[in-house]
Protein backbone atom coordinates (compact mmCIF):
# COMPACT_ATOMS: atom_id res chain seq x y z
CA UNK A 1 0.00 0.00 0.00
CA UNK A 2 1.26 3.38 -0.73
CA UNK A 3 2.08 5.71 2.06
CA UNK A 4 0.38 7.92 2.96
CA UNK A 5 -2.23 5.44 3.10
CA UNK A 6 -5.69 7.28 1.82
CA UNK A 7 -9.29 5.86 2.57
CA UNK A 8 -12.69 6.70 1.42
CA UNK A 9 -15.44 6.43 3.74
CA UNK A 10 -18.86 6.24 2.37
CA UNK A 11 -21.98 7.25 5.43
CA UNK A 12 -18.98 8.57 7.68
CA UNK A 13 -21.25 11.56 9.79
CA UNK A 14 -22.07 8.53 11.86
CA UNK A 15 -22.73 5.49 13.68
CA UNK A 16 -19.74 2.37 12.31
CA UNK A 17 -18.90 5.25 8.96
CA UNK A 18 -18.33 8.06 11.50
CA UNK A 19 -16.35 5.46 14.41
CA UNK A 20 -14.31 4.12 11.10
CA UNK A 21 -13.39 7.69 10.29
CA UNK A 22 -11.85 8.68 13.64
CA UNK A 23 -10.09 5.20 14.55
CA UNK A 24 -8.57 5.09 10.54
CA UNK A 25 -7.08 9.27 11.57
CA UNK A 26 -5.55 8.22 14.58
CA UNK A 27 -3.85 5.38 12.72
CA UNK A 28 -2.54 7.78 10.50
CA UNK A 29 -4.37 7.32 7.14
CA UNK A 30 -5.26 10.01 5.14
CA UNK A 31 -9.09 9.18 5.43
CA UNK A 32 -11.80 11.19 3.06
CA UNK A 33 -15.40 11.47 4.78
CA UNK A 34 -18.19 10.92 2.87
CA UNK A 35 -21.13 13.43 4.11
CA UNK A 36 -24.39 14.18 2.73
CA UNK A 37 -24.19 17.55 5.08
CA UNK A 38 -21.34 19.52 4.71
CA UNK A 39 -22.48 20.80 8.43
CA UNK A 40 -21.09 17.27 9.59
CA UNK A 41 -18.19 17.28 7.63
CA UNK A 42 -17.37 20.19 9.16
CA UNK A 43 -17.68 18.63 12.87
CA UNK A 44 -14.66 15.82 11.17
CA UNK A 45 -12.47 17.62 10.33
CA UNK A 46 -11.99 20.01 13.21
CA UNK A 47 -11.18 16.36 15.28
CA UNK A 48 -8.24 14.93 12.98
CA UNK A 49 -6.01 16.89 10.32
CA UNK A 50 -6.13 13.50 8.70
CA UNK A 51 -10.20 13.85 8.17
CA UNK A 52 -11.03 15.58 4.86
CA UNK A 53 -14.82 15.81 4.08
CA UNK A 54 -16.15 15.17 0.55
CA UNK A 55 -19.92 15.56 0.39
CA UNK A 56 -21.24 12.57 -1.56
CA UNK A 57 -24.60 11.37 -2.03
CA UNK A 58 -24.27 7.78 -2.89
CA UNK A 59 -27.54 7.79 -5.11
CA UNK A 60 -26.81 10.32 -6.98
CA UNK A 61 -24.49 10.06 -9.94
CA UNK A 62 -23.02 13.46 -9.86
CA UNK A 63 -22.56 13.98 -6.44
CA UNK A 64 -20.72 10.52 -6.72
CA UNK A 65 -18.64 11.78 -9.99
CA UNK A 66 -18.05 15.46 -7.97
CA UNK A 67 -16.61 13.50 -5.04
CA UNK A 68 -14.35 11.34 -7.23
CA UNK A 69 -13.17 14.80 -8.62
CA UNK A 70 -12.62 15.97 -5.51
CA UNK A 71 -10.22 12.86 -3.98
CA UNK A 72 -8.37 12.82 -7.37
CA UNK A 73 -7.08 16.26 -6.78
CA UNK A 74 -5.46 15.37 -3.62
CA UNK A 75 -4.52 12.02 -4.11
CA UNK A 76 -3.46 9.31 -7.02
CA UNK A 77 -4.24 6.24 -5.29
CA UNK A 78 -6.58 4.92 -2.79
CA UNK A 79 -5.81 2.47 -0.48
CA UNK A 80 -9.00 1.53 0.49
CA UNK A 81 -12.48 1.95 -0.03
CA UNK A 82 -15.09 1.49 2.53
CA UNK A 83 -19.12 0.81 1.40
CA UNK A 84 -20.89 2.00 4.92
CA UNK A 85 -23.56 4.16 3.78
CA UNK A 86 -26.72 2.16 4.70
CA UNK A 87 -30.46 2.82 5.35
CA UNK A 88 -32.96 0.13 6.90
CA UNK A 89 -36.40 0.00 5.50
CA UNK A 90 -38.67 -2.11 7.68
CA UNK A 91 -42.55 -3.16 7.86
CA UNK A 92 -44.85 -5.68 6.52
CA UNK A 93 -44.20 -6.42 2.63
CA UNK A 94 -48.24 -6.46 1.94
CA UNK A 95 -48.18 -2.55 3.37
CA UNK A 96 -44.63 -0.90 2.31
CA UNK A 97 -44.79 1.64 -1.01
CA UNK A 98 -42.62 0.22 -3.39
CA UNK A 99 -40.64 3.57 -3.85
CA UNK A 100 -39.64 2.68 -0.44
CA UNK A 101 -37.91 -0.61 -1.42
CA UNK A 102 -36.36 1.27 -4.29
CA UNK A 103 -34.93 3.54 -1.80
CA UNK A 104 -33.67 0.45 -0.08
CA UNK A 105 -31.92 -0.73 -2.83
CA UNK A 106 -30.75 2.65 -4.34
CA UNK A 107 -28.41 2.97 -1.24
CA UNK A 108 -27.22 -0.16 -0.21
CA UNK A 109 -27.43 -1.86 -3.29
CA UNK A 110 -26.65 0.45 -6.22
CA UNK A 111 -25.09 3.03 -4.56
CA UNK A 112 -21.89 0.44 -3.81
CA UNK A 113 -21.54 -0.18 -7.35
CA UNK A 114 -22.19 3.22 -8.42
CA UNK A 115 -19.01 4.42 -5.77
CA UNK A 116 -17.02 1.50 -6.47
CA UNK A 117 -16.98 2.03 -10.17
CA UNK A 118 -16.06 5.46 -10.07
CA UNK A 119 -13.14 5.14 -7.47
CA UNK A 120 -11.56 1.93 -9.01
CA UNK A 121 -9.17 3.74 -10.81
CA UNK A 122 -7.64 4.61 -7.69
CA UNK A 123 -7.64 1.67 -6.22
CA UNK A 124 -6.21 0.29 -9.34
CA UNK A 125 -3.49 2.86 -8.92
CA UNK A 126 -3.02 1.60 -5.23
CA UNK A 127 -3.84 -1.41 -5.47
CA UNK A 128 -6.53 -0.59 -3.05
CA UNK A 129 -8.92 -2.75 -0.91
CA UNK A 130 -12.91 -2.55 -0.49
CA UNK A 131 -14.58 -3.19 2.76
CA UNK A 132 -18.20 -3.82 2.07
CA UNK A 133 -20.44 -3.21 5.65
CA UNK A 134 -22.93 -6.06 5.35
CA UNK A 135 -25.02 -7.36 8.21
CA UNK A 136 -25.90 -10.71 9.51
CA UNK A 137 -28.99 -10.03 7.96
CA UNK A 138 -27.71 -10.72 4.65
CA UNK A 139 -27.37 -14.64 6.03
CA UNK A 140 -30.74 -15.00 7.18
CA UNK A 141 -34.11 -12.84 6.95
CA UNK A 142 -36.77 -11.92 9.99
CA UNK A 143 -39.93 -11.15 9.74
CA UNK A 144 -40.74 -7.20 8.64
CA UNK A 145 -37.20 -6.27 7.99
CA UNK A 146 -37.21 -8.44 4.19
CA UNK A 147 -36.46 -5.23 2.24
CA UNK A 148 -33.40 -4.36 3.79
CA UNK A 149 -32.01 -8.38 4.48
CA UNK A 150 -32.75 -8.14 0.49
CA UNK A 151 -30.40 -5.72 0.13
CA UNK A 152 -28.21 -6.99 2.22
CA UNK A 153 -28.28 -10.24 0.42
CA UNK A 154 -27.73 -8.36 -2.72
CA UNK A 155 -24.58 -6.94 -1.35
CA UNK A 156 -23.38 -10.35 -0.42
CA UNK A 157 -23.43 -11.30 -4.21
CA UNK A 158 -22.68 -7.84 -5.53
CA UNK A 159 -19.11 -8.27 -3.24
CA UNK A 160 -18.93 -11.86 -4.69
CA UNK A 161 -18.61 -10.23 -7.65
CA UNK A 162 -16.78 -7.80 -7.24
CA UNK A 163 -13.60 -9.85 -5.41
CA UNK A 164 -14.06 -12.65 -8.63
CA UNK A 165 -13.57 -9.60 -11.10
CA UNK A 166 -10.63 -7.68 -9.91
CA UNK A 167 -9.16 -10.73 -8.92
CA UNK A 168 -6.69 -9.78 -11.65
CA UNK A 169 -5.81 -6.47 -10.48
CA UNK A 170 -5.16 -7.93 -6.88
CA UNK A 171 -8.13 -5.83 -5.35
CA UNK A 172 -9.05 -7.60 -2.34
CA UNK A 173 -13.00 -7.35 -1.72
CA UNK A 174 -14.20 -7.90 2.19
CA UNK A 175 -17.26 -7.86 3.49
CA UNK A 176 -17.91 -7.20 7.21
CA UNK A 177 -21.33 -8.71 8.78
CA UNK A 178 -21.83 -7.04 11.96
CA UNK A 179 -24.87 -8.53 13.92
CA UNK A 180 -27.00 -5.18 15.80
CA UNK A 181 -24.57 -2.41 16.67
CA UNK A 182 -25.96 1.04 18.83
CA UNK A 183 -26.35 3.51 15.95
CA UNK A 184 -29.16 5.86 15.16
CA UNK A 185 -30.04 3.68 12.49
CA UNK A 186 -32.85 2.22 14.99
CA UNK A 187 -34.89 5.49 15.92
CA UNK A 188 -34.12 6.67 12.06
CA UNK A 189 -35.46 3.49 10.82
CA UNK A 190 -38.43 4.03 13.21
CA UNK A 191 -39.73 6.95 12.59
CA UNK A 192 -39.68 5.90 8.32
CA UNK A 193 -41.56 3.06 9.60
CA UNK A 194 -43.83 5.13 11.85
CA UNK A 195 -44.41 7.43 8.33
CA UNK A 196 -45.41 4.76 6.08
CA UNK A 197 -47.68 3.21 9.09
CA UNK A 198 -49.53 7.02 8.43
CA UNK A 199 -50.69 5.90 5.31
CA UNK A 200 -52.21 2.43 5.27
CA UNK A 201 -55.95 2.22 5.24
CA UNK A 202 -58.09 0.98 7.91
CA UNK A 203 -57.36 -3.26 6.28
CA UNK A 204 -53.86 -2.79 6.88
CA UNK A 205 -54.25 -0.82 10.21
CA UNK A 206 -56.61 -3.66 11.29
CA UNK A 207 -53.61 -6.51 10.07
CA UNK A 208 -50.34 -4.45 10.99
CA UNK A 209 -51.40 -2.39 13.64
CA UNK A 210 -50.06 -4.58 16.60
CA UNK A 211 -47.01 -5.36 14.46
CA UNK A 212 -45.99 -1.49 13.82
CA UNK A 213 -46.45 -1.21 17.59
CA UNK A 214 -44.08 -3.65 18.24
CA UNK A 215 -41.65 -2.66 15.53
CA UNK A 216 -41.56 1.06 16.82
CA UNK A 217 -42.52 0.41 20.46
CA UNK A 218 -38.12 -0.02 21.34
CA UNK A 219 -36.78 3.07 18.73
CA UNK A 220 -33.29 1.68 20.33
CA UNK A 221 -30.46 -0.54 19.67
CA UNK A 222 -31.34 -4.15 21.73
CA UNK A 223 -29.40 -4.30 25.03
CA UNK A 224 -26.66 -6.71 23.62
CA UNK A 225 -25.55 -4.05 20.21
CA UNK A 226 -21.94 -3.52 20.12
CA UNK A 227 -20.56 -0.37 20.15
CA UNK A 228 -19.75 1.44 16.72
CA UNK A 229 -15.90 1.08 17.38
CA UNK A 230 -16.08 -2.55 17.36
CA UNK A 231 -16.80 -2.69 13.40
CA UNK A 232 -14.63 0.10 13.36
CA UNK A 233 -11.57 -2.49 14.51
CA UNK A 234 -12.51 -5.04 12.42
CA UNK A 235 -12.93 -2.53 8.82
CA UNK A 236 -8.83 -1.67 10.19
CA UNK A 237 -8.25 -4.99 10.18
CA UNK A 238 -9.45 -5.93 6.67
CA UNK A 239 -7.77 -2.87 4.93
CA UNK A 240 -4.13 -3.59 6.95
CA UNK A 241 -4.30 -7.62 7.11
CA UNK A 242 -1.35 -8.94 4.80
CA UNK A 243 -4.72 -11.36 3.82
CA UNK A 244 -7.50 -9.75 4.27
CA UNK A 245 -10.54 -12.69 4.60
CA UNK A 246 -13.64 -12.77 2.71
CA UNK A 247 -15.85 -12.21 5.45
CA UNK A 248 -15.74 -10.66 9.02
CA UNK A 249 -19.02 -11.88 11.36
CA UNK A 250 -18.84 -8.98 13.89
CA UNK A 251 -20.57 -9.89 17.45
CA UNK A 252 -21.89 -12.67 19.50
CA UNK A 253 -25.34 -12.30 17.82
CA UNK A 254 -23.59 -12.49 14.55
CA UNK A 255 -22.01 -15.56 14.76
CA UNK A 256 -24.63 -17.04 16.42
CA UNK A 257 -26.83 -15.88 13.41
CA UNK A 258 -24.33 -17.57 11.01
CA UNK A 259 -24.70 -20.98 12.75
CA UNK A 260 -28.16 -20.98 12.66
CA UNK A 261 -28.76 -19.73 8.93
CA UNK A 262 -25.98 -22.57 7.98
CA UNK A 263 -27.10 -25.61 10.10
CA UNK A 264 -30.88 -25.41 10.48
CA UNK A 265 -33.43 -26.60 8.18
CA UNK A 266 -36.27 -23.87 6.97
CA UNK A 267 -38.88 -25.20 8.94
CA UNK A 268 -36.99 -24.83 11.87
CA UNK A 269 -35.80 -21.26 11.48
CA UNK A 270 -39.43 -20.24 10.31
CA UNK A 271 -40.95 -21.71 13.48
CA UNK A 272 -38.00 -20.10 16.22
CA UNK A 273 -38.66 -16.81 14.14
CA UNK A 274 -41.77 -16.62 13.77
CA UNK A 275 -42.16 -17.51 17.40
CA UNK A 276 -39.41 -14.90 18.27
CA UNK A 277 -42.21 -11.99 16.14
CA UNK A 278 -45.31 -13.55 18.51
CA UNK A 279 -43.30 -13.11 21.52
CA UNK A 280 -42.65 -9.62 20.62
CA UNK A 281 -46.08 -8.58 20.36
Amino acid sequence: MPDPQSVLITGASKGIGRATTRRLARAGFQVFAGVRRPEDGETLEREDDHITAVVLDVTDQASIESAGRRIASETNTLSGLVNNAGIVIAGPLEALPLDEIRDQFEVNVFGVIAVTNAMLPLLRAGPGRIVNVSSINGRIVTPFVAPYSASKFALEAISDGMRLELRPWRIPVSVIQPGAVATSIWSTSTDRVLGNAREFDSELQERYGRVIEAITSRGRAPKHAIEPDRVASVIHRALTARRPRTRYLVGNDARIGAIFAALLPDAIKDYVLAGRHRRSR
